[in-house]
């Protein structure tokens, strides 16, 4: 990359940042019967924004002999918005960020990565009632430069890899479905040996077809660190991105500062910084750094996600959350790793609380509409006297936000982060965000068979 031209080439009148990049993304994919995709794409461009009139102007080039024309066409988009805005804060950090994982899958040929996803589909195949088999290995690597005519200079390196699994049992009309992923990160070594879980996984998927459907209705339950995770960051963590309240006055009173959500001893964090989980990274697509935020703390909450833009607007810090799917898109606030932090109760004496609920475990999948929320599980346990009884299957939960949060009234004490990231906002399918959760109790939750 030339810096210096790309330097040159910014307007000195109105703010303006520019973000140029190397992308390349290389997947492979097989289904029953074979692996039969195996893809390497790879891209070079950059994407400009101007703030001249009521918001910010955006244009995407992949020659740089056209960023001239790019900074006008943007100039042009804002100044067709009405009104005037200034940025409060304008990050001007310089930087050079490089990846070094232990073993680093660029220096991996295909076959080699194909060789191991082979393995593992073998492994899941082995046994007879595997009635469908969905296997992909992913792995993307960008090298990022962020300018803005206020002295940013950010040139950062990103690489993620992992190996993700839908296993299908089936036995006459019935079908269970379970999810097992590896990776997540920068680090190739973490998607070796994992016979051991592969093993584990086809087993609880054939067990789920013994398992009895559950009858519809209120329980007290538990989530493991998996549906935990999909709860807090669909149900919760899109209403902490700041530029989803610009706008919305019913939304931004809900998400009022200091209002109380949950017990006292309730936090959730979103940790960009917390190295090793997809939602990593050190400098946002505006060239802010990365910061922790405390978004519930003591049960009220006490912060929210921001870019340079909606910081402003709101008049608070900008928090390093902004970011895009590559330099076709303007970056916009997405969530880093949104957790539910530890809390004091052993998973044990979580059991031990119950006389009649359910263990939930694995998430599959869901949806939300506003404050509420419907999430399937991939299955559960019964939970009778304080004890784990039998297995049971068919499960979703559904329930209103936050009068689930009010319902919370344990946490475990370990986080777990998922090994899979994902999160589709405003066009763009970020595989960059992480989520994680300590196990929590909540009392009188809905469930539904599906």
């Amino acid at each position: 990359m030339d810096i210096q031209y790309f330097k040159k080439a910014l307007p000195i009148k109105d703010f303006c940042d520019l973000r140029y990049q190397d992308f390349s993304h290389t997947t492979i994919k097989g289904g029953m019967e074979e692996i039969d995709e195996v893809s390497i794409v790879k891209k070079t461009g950059g994407n400009v924004r101007v703030l001249s009139g009521g918001g910010f102007g955006s244009f995407a080039f992949t020659d740089p002999k056209d960023i001239t024309m790019a900074f006008q066409e943007a100039k042009t988009a804002s100044d067709l918005n009405p009104g005037k805005e200034e940025l409060k804060r304008i990050s001007a950090n310089v930087a050079h960020i490089t990846v070094s994982p232990s073993q680093d899958p660029r220096d991996l040929s295909i076959s080699r990565k194909k060789e191991l996803l082979e393995k593992y589909r073998g492994l899941i195949l082995s046994h007879p009632e595997i009635g469908d088999l969905e296997s992909h290995y992913y792995e993307q690597f960008t090298d990022t430069l962020i300018l803005n005519n206020h002295g940013a200079e950010v040139q950062q390196e990103e690489l993620i890899c992992g190996m993700t699994f839908r296993i299908t049992a089936k036995r006459g009309n019935l079908t269970q479905l379970t999810r097992l992923s590896f990776g997540g990160n920068e680090d190739y070594s973490e998607l070796l040996n994992k016979e051991e879980e592969v093993l584990e996984k086809v087993q609880q998927t054939i067990d789920l077809l013994e398992a009895k459907p559950v009858k519809g209705g209120n329980y007290d339950v538990i989530l493991d660190s998996d549906v935990g995770g999909l709860f807090i960051h669909e149900a919760f963590g899109h209403l902490s991105e700041a530029d989803n309240l610009i706008g919305n006055d019913t939304l931004a009173n809900t998400m009022e500062l200091g209002t109380p959500f949950a017990m006292d001893n309730f936090n959730v964090l979103d940790d960009p910084t917390r190295l090793g989980h997809p939602g990593s990274y050190v400098y946002d697509h505006e060239g802010t750094k990365a910061r922790p935020v405390s978004l519930i703390k003591d049960g009220r909450l006490s912060g929210r996600l921001h870019s340079l833009e909606s910081a402003s607007v709101m008049d608070e810090e900008p928090t390093g959350h902004a970011r895009a799917k590559n330099f076709g898109f303007a970056p916009i606030v997405r969530m880093g790793n949104i957790y539910i932090d530890k809390g004091k109760s052993t998973l044990e004496e979580m059991i031990a609380s119950i006389d009649d609920g359910l263990y939930l475990f694995g998430s599959a999948g869901g949806q939300t509409s506003g404050e509420t929320f419907t999430f399937a599980v991939q299955g559960g346990y019964r939970i009778e006297q304080g004890e784990i009884t039998h297995m049971v299957r068919d499960l979703a939960l559904t329930g209103h936000l936050f009068t689930t949060l009010k319902n919370i009234e344990m946490v475990g004490n370990e986080v777990t982060f998922s090994k899979a990231g994902g999160c589709g906002k405003g066009g763009q399918i970020l595989i960059q965000s992480g989520k994680g959760s300590a196990p929590i109790k909540i009392k009188n939750m809905g469930i539904g068979g599906l």
